[in-house]
């Protein structure tokens, strides 16, 4: 079978008396035909090749992509159609600073990444399907009607009650409007609008709020024209302060005069990831601060890929750490403020949903990961990830890391096929012979569980989003994106997810021994994570021609930065303990006036503060109690002081040479923070209890083991 050979050809800008000017993109029959068939060259710096490819050039605008077929032969095998795409990210005047300074994040890691890799994979992944003759219903992106991405939108928000029959009972979503950011809050409205006016055009004889009636008690006649300082000033207090204003209601707004505190340089590099402030927040600073300086494709932004995440005294939090209804909450506040991000850098969010297809109920390829789930959890509960790719993975690290080629070389297709069927028929039964199974096959076999899965493990909804990511203006708005989208991941998903990327990883740890560093890693996963079986070959083929190199360095930034795309925002948090406290607020309230009703004896009250106030005092200023109910030692009082960090109290209980502690290890026990304004919050080692406790100062401390 003919293999189609793929010219990359890269458009120069001469630099002539007049200045710097891109070339047109070279016509179709501009490209010299090969007399064999022949591969991506690899866009190096320079490198030029006699197969019918062209070198990336200094100063180069944009990338063509272009694949053809010697010979003027048939149509493309495997159903590849030919085309071109062109990647002209940038087309502002360029800097004197030299070309360098011009290209995006893509195009800066075009000089060091070979696409071979990712078209080899490609045809990998087509030979595959040519050999599986097994048809499936192909997975449909539905085309919404007006206003319901929208509607769709607001109710995952948690803001269904702000339009529709129920926008009358919306003091819910009141409280949590009062807790947003100003872009936060305009990405609402625009939302809030566009459902707005749709219902209008539908229910002409029905009433609809006006979104001026929505955000009135939010808004602020000055918001709209205050000064880029005292903007920055705000946002800083309100971050670095936590929730101090508590008691004072929370007007999480922006350009008021309700913080009169100066402004403060913030002691973050330009590699230090800032997650005090949203990150829509920086991104409107920075456009303000830089209008006609950095324009959309990324010009100017020149930083190395090292960015790292300041230490935070109140401890990092990561995905896990925090309570169910926190996280659900945090889900909430994530999707605003990546539209908000999305909306202020000008990038357009949509998030897809595709038509209910039929899927298989049983099974492991090709099958849901919910019901893999289910169906793994009858055999080992509590399993979080699916039984076959833990094997998977596991079987390729039993053999050894150091294998050249791993997971760049495909295993056999007529022996994965055999593979794939046996397994099918044997997994379950703990019937199948896994000493018979070879590395590179295992490897082809993981690559084929994540094609196969039904939807995308990155979700059909978020999978454009995904990809939209190499659109961001800068590399740090990159990152920033990527962490909002991991947190909207589906548990099942993101946890998946997570597994994979950490065994990947672990595989370029190996790159002296394997050869496969960070770029060839990505090269290879990334057609695997960004097409899969269910969309139809247009969309596949899109994938490849267009995708190549902007989905091989998401993945690469997926990969290098996964540490920090699973943190929790600070300012996230912070939010949530914001909204948390303004519902104890309203829950004191609401129980005061049934006691009222209710006509509750006086004495009574007394009697139950009067009993309060022994177990108050027991605790003396400066001394918070921990409680260990598993531990020998159940409870003790600890001093708090300016250097105490959360590891160094659980290292005091497990010190205690008593019960069963003598079994366990430092590494299966955490403090938790309890009640306050959080719901429940497992502690990094790092903490530092003194300036937790003055963030939190009404939660309770207790040690125990944390769920896997």
């Amino acid at each position: 079978m003919e293999t189609p050979a793929v010219a990359v050809a890269a458009v120069a800008a001469e630099e002539g008396p007049g200045g710097g000017r891109p070339q047109e993109a070279l016509p179709w029959a501009a490209l010299p035909r090969c007399a064999e068939p022949c591969r991506a060259a690899p866009l190096r710096r320079g490198a030029g090749r006699g197969d019918g490819s062209m070198s990336w050039l200094p100063g180069s605008r944009g990338v063509v992509l272009t694949a053809y077929h010697p010979s003027g032969g048939g149509g493309a095998p495997g159903g590849r159609r030919s085309g071109q795409y062109t990647m002209n990210h940038d087309n502002s005047k360029k800097t004197p600073d030299g070309a360098s300074f011009d290209r995006s994040g893509s195009q800066d890691s075009l000089d060091e990444l070979s696409l071979d890799d990712y078209w080899k994979e490609v045809e990998n992944i087509h030979e595959t399907r040519r050999n599986n003759h097994e048809e499936r219903e192909a997975l449909v992106v539905k085309e919404p009607d007006e206003g319901e991405l929208e509607e769709e939108w607001l109710k995952e928000a948690g803001l269904s009650n702000l339009f529709g029959e129920s926008t009358g009972d919306s003091q819910e979503s009141m409280v949590f409007l009062s807790t947003l950011t100003r872009t936060q809050k305009a990405a609402v409205e625009k939302r809030v609008e566009t459902v707005t006016q749709t219902l209008r055009k539908k229910n002409k004889h029905h009433q609809i709020p006006d979104v001026r009636d929505i955000f009135r008690l939010q808004s602020d006649p000055k918001e709209k024209v205050c000064d880029e300082n005292e903007t920055s000033a705000v946002r800083t207090t309100e971050n670095r302060s936590g929730t101090q204003d508590e008691t004072k209601g929370l007007k999480f707004s922006v350009g008021t005069n309700e913080q009169k505190t100066p402004p403060q340089d913030m002691p973050f590099s330009e590699t230090d990831i800032n997650l005090e402030i949203p990150f829509a927040e920086q991104a409107a600073n920075t456009k303000d601060s830089s209008v006609g300086k950095m324009c959309k494709g990324g010009g100017g932004d020149t930083l190395p890929l090292n960015f790292r995440l300041p230490k935070d005294k109140t401890g990092t939090t990561k995905i896990g750490d925090l309570a169910p209804q926190d996280m659900k909450k945090v889900y909430s506040l994530a999707l605003i403020e990546l539209t908000a991000l999305y909306d202020t850098l000008g990038t357009e969010f949509k998030q897809q949903k595709a038509a209910k297809i039929k899927t298989k109920d049983s099974g492991l390829f090709g099958v849901p990961l919910s019901v893999l789930l289910e169906q793994d959890q009858k055999k080992v509960p509590g399993t979080k990830i699916p039984l076959i790719f833990q094997k998977l993975i596991s079987q390729i690290e039993e053999t050894t890391l150091e294998t050249e080629g791993l997971l760049r070389i495909p295993g056999v297709a007529t022996r994965v096929k055999s593979l794939c069927q046996e397994l099918e028929a044997k997994f379950y039964e703990g019937t199948f012979n896994w000493e018979n199974v070879k590395q590179h096959d295992a490897a082809s076999l993981l690559k084929l569980f994540i094609r196969e899965l039904p939807q995308p493990l990155l979700t059909v909804e978020y999978l454009k989003a995904f990809q939209d990511v190499q659109n961001l203006p800068t590399k740090k708005q990159q990152l920033q994106a990527l962490n909002l989208l991991v947190i909207l991941l589906p548990e099942a998903n993101r946890d998946t997810l997570k597994v994979l990327l950490e065994f990947l990883q672990r595989v370029i740890d190996h790159r002296d021994k394997n050869k496969m560093t960070l770029n060839n890693v990505a090269m290879v996963m990334a057609p695997n994570l960004f097409t899969f079986h269910g969309f139809g070959s247009k969309t596949i083929e899109q994938s490849e021609f267009v995708m190549a190199a902007g989905t091989a360095n998401v993945m690469r930034f997926m990969i290098q930065h996964q540490k920090l795309l699973w943190t929790i925002p600070k300012f996230l948090v912070n939010q949530v303990r914001k909204q948390n406290a303004e519902s104890q607020k309203k829950e004191k309230k609401d129980k005061a006036m049934k006691k009222l009703l209710k006509k509750m004896a006086y004495d009574r009250e007394k009697h139950e503060k009067q009993d309060k106030v022994p177990n108050d005092a027991d605790v003396p200023q400066g001394v918070i109690r921990v409680q260990a109910p598993h531990l020998s030692k159940v409870s003790m009082a600890i001093q708090l002081t300016e250097e105490l960090k959360a590891s160094d109290i659980v290292a005091r209980f497990l010190s205690q040479k008593s019960g069963n502690v003598q079994t366990l290890k430092k590494e299966e026990v955490f403090l938790y923070e309890i009640g306050g304004n959080i719901g429940e919050r497992c502690l990094d080692d790092d903490t530092y209890m003194k300036d937790l406790y003055q963030l939190n100062p009404n939660a309770e401390w207790v040690i125990k083991s944390k769920q896997s």
